[in-house]
């Protein structure tokens, strides 16, 4: 408690803001428990690194600076950190993503060079890579918190690359995202 989305601040009350952001971190931490994949948590700053959130970060759970720098710069060092093969990275904002994603895009991975699961504000709850000692970055130049920022990143990935797509999902950035998906919750 105390920390929250910087966008998602900005249209909300800050503690509305931090119930929010907790509570997708809950479902995306709950998602990412599986003893066939190594989950890092990247954050910022690092001075919660050692904190808990109240149990939601459990102490078995490895974490890491982010860093210094804009969103690039913050993904390029968990590119550069991660270990050859399967590399996904994952938003804390898309409550709806789910263990089963997570396993159809690492089984995507072995036969794409990449997959995508696309937000429907056109950037990505996730996206993977098969990493190699050639990887290139293919996070410089996204126009990041826009709707080309999924468009971007394919377009600095190697051609040919051949690429999956998960379903779509609403993340939430603003309280507009919010209300989207309490009402798609509500519809279904």
């Amino acid at each position: 408690m105390g920390f929250s989305k910087t966008r998602l601040a900005k249209s909300l009350s800050k503690t509305e803001a931090q119930r929010i952001a907790r509570f997708s971190m809950n479902r995306t931490l709950r998602a990412c428990r599986n003893p066939t994949w190594t989950v890092r948590l990247y954050t910022t700053p690092a001075r919660v690194l050692k904190w808990s959130l109240g149990g939601l970060w459990r102490d078995d759970l490895e974490r890491r600076d982010q860093g210094s720098g804009d969103l690039t710069d913050r993904l390029e060092k968990g590119l550069t950190e991660a270990p050859l093969g399967k590399v996904l990275f994952i938003g804390a904002d898309a409550p709806d993503l789910n263990a089963a994603f997570l396993a159809r895009a690492f089984k995507a991975l072995d036969g794409h060079d990449a997959v995508f699961g696309p937000a429907s504000d056109g950037g990505f709850w996730l996206f993977g890579l098969k990493k190699t000692v050639r990887t290139p970055s293919p996070f410089h130049k996204v126009r990041w918190s826009t709707e080309h920022a999924l468009e971007d990143v394919r377009r600095n990935l190697p051609t040919p690359s051949s690429i999956s797509y998960l379903p779509q999902l609403v993340d939430i950035d603003t309280a507009d995202d919010w209300k989207t998906w309490n009402r798609l919750q509500r519809d279904f």
